[in-house]
């Protein structure tokens, strides 16, 4: 009888490059929020796959980007921090757009580390002449070898089998992490957080994504019903009136849409209370950046300038 193997496997790569989806994929949950925006993934969220004879605790980092304010700046430390002491690292590429220099200077913070790495080809749904993969990982190999180039398609399901299986193969001998109904680290209010701020990225124009930050306010659970009131904050009015709409109708689809989600979580009804401040600059703002403490989802007291929508 084979030991038991577990361990740390970190999922890194260029914003949009499918990394949540694939954590998902890969664990059978819902744990990261996914959208067409960059930057969608701001904190490191783990979740914790069994398997016979193994246990893989994936995390799931922001995209490599060039850090352009203090918040970018912490984003990307939590990537540098995802890179040390984990067993296995996973470099996830889009491979329905061409290697480009940005794609080269991602992949250069691996260069001197020695951590078993893996390429994850991902989207080849989207590849329609499949020859074009090899080219594309020839030129990931120029810049640093990977133990392990694997094909995949996050939405497909294609190739996760190969992905756990060269990552247990690596993994070292040992006991389980976590019990086995254990699936993340991140409390139900980050992640209910996380799914109200998943549709703001998905129903607002493109100057609102960077610029909202979502806080679990209140949280009141009973076997029934649980009572949520949280805070939407963004840096302008303009940005302000964008998410609250005409007559409130955009706060009401985004409010609704993320009611759904959290429910699901949840496994009962919820009462979802929005509210929508400006945090002038937030962004940029240490006090505020601690006090919303967006890991955690714990708060601090800040000022309020609208009422409820639920």
């Amino acid at each position: 009888m084979s030991a038991f193997r577990s361990g740390f496997a970190s999922l890194i790569g260029r914003p949009n490059a499918g990394k949540s989806t694939l954590l998902n994929a890969l664990i059978g949950e819902k744990l990261a929020i996914v959208s067409e925006k960059p930057q969608t993934t701001r904190t490191t969220i783990q979740g914790v796959v069994n398997l016979p004879g193994a246990q893989i605790v994936f995390i799931d980092t922001p995209g490599i980007h060039k850090s352009t304010t203090l918040f970018n700046k912490r984003m990307m430390e939590t990537v540098r921090t995802a890179l040390a002491d984990r067993d296995v690292l996973l470099y996830v590429a889009d491979a329905s757009i061409p290697f480009s220099a940005e794609d080269s200077e991602a992949v250069s913070v691996l260069k001197d580390l020695s951590t078993p790495a893996l390429l994850l080809a991902n989207k080849i749904d989207r590849v329609q002449d499949k020859r074009k993969l090899l080219p594309f990982i020839e030129q990931f190999k120029a810049v640093r070898e990977f133990d392990e180039y694997i094909p995949v398609s996050a939405t497909k399901g294609e190739g996760l089998d190969r992905v756990r299986e060269a990552i247990v193969s690596r993994l070292p001998e040992g006991p389980a992490y976590f019990p086995t109904d254990h699936l993340t680290d991140q409390p139900e209010r980050f992640l209910a957080g996380e799914m109200i701020r998943e549709q703001i990225l998905r129903h607002t124009r493109q100057e609102v994504p960077h610029s909202v930050a979502v806080l679990v306010e209140r949280w009141e659970d009973s076997p029934k019903i649980a009572k949520i009131a949280a805070t939407i904050y963004v840096e302008r009015d303009g940005q302000k009136a964008i998410v609250i709409g005409a007559g409130g109708a955009a706060l009401k689809k985004i409010g609704t849409l993320a009611r759904y989600e959290i429910e699901k979580m949840v496994g009962h009804k919820v009462f979802l209370e929005l509210f929508v401040k400006v945090q002038k600059d937030w962004r940029e703002n240490p006090e505020f950046l601690n006090a919303i403490d967006w890991r955690s989802m714990r708060g601090g007291e800040l000022d309020s300038d609208e009422g409820p929508v639920s």
